[in-house]
């Protein structure tokens, strides 16, 4: 549905490191910055076009949306229950994503930044879930960098329809770099700073393609 609908929003571009070959394989945790409510169909559509069709961690209140939730369940994704006790078992269903061989899509931030700006910032210290699934599993983490969402949709929520509304019209440039995966070591703290940083170089590299500022962390 994201690669169909998308290319009406936007014009979407992909690259990937050498070292990150023909994309994420399978069994790995694609791990993306997050900037907008516009930026999951961007991932998803530079994914499909990569031949991955992931299994994406989500707020849980997108289950409450008739249909989309049922999409949701039907593509193996997993309720995140934020600020709620339930929320770590999204990290067993990931983790069982995983040992099945599916792609698992994680934002290590968590949540959107609140901004009034279009522009980009370098992603938001990263909490611990990503690292933790990374350590249990083992799983190679892929870092992902997108740049461009917040052209979408980004500020007030009468700014994010008016954004929603012209983006067929302005089609604004969009552009997602995939790095080389890396497989995290050490103790969670160190784990989630070495996947932070690596996400952050992917997200610099879509900046730069789209000649955004990488300017520091909002």
């Amino acid at each position: 549905m994201a690669s169909a609908v998308l290319p009406a929003a936007g014009r979407l571009t992909v690259t990937t490191d050498d070292a990150a070959g023909a994309g994420p394989a399978p069994g790995s945790i694609v791990a993306a910055n997050h900037t907008s409510l516009a930026d999951p169909a961007v991932v998803l559509a530079a994914l499909h076009r990569l031949g991955v069709s992931p299994v994406a961690l989500a707020a849980a209140g997108l289950w409450r949306i008739p249909l989309l939730g049922r999409l949701l369940t039907r593509e193996g994704y997993v309720p995140v229950h934020r600020g709620d006790p339930r929320a770590v078992r999204a990290l067993d269903g990931a983790g069982a994503a995983l040992a099945s061989g599916r792609t698992v899509l994680i934002y290590g931030e968590g949540a959107i930044p609140r901004r009034g700006d279009s522009g980009e910032a370098a992603p938001r210290p990263f909490r611990g879930g990503l690292a933790h699934l990374a350590l249990a599993t083992g799983a190679p983490v892929v870092p992902l960098g997108q740049a461009g969402a917040r052209r979408i949709c980004s500020g007030s929520r009468t700014r994010q329809l008016a954004g929603v509304l012209t983006a067929p019209v302005r089609r604004p440039p969009l552009h997602v770099h995939i790095g080389a995966p890396l497989r995290l070591t050490g103790d969670r703290a160190a784990a989630t700073a070495r996947a932070h940083e690596a996400v952050t170089g992917a997200w610099r590299t879509a900046a730069a393609r789209l000649g955004e500022p990488a300017g520091p962390a909002a």
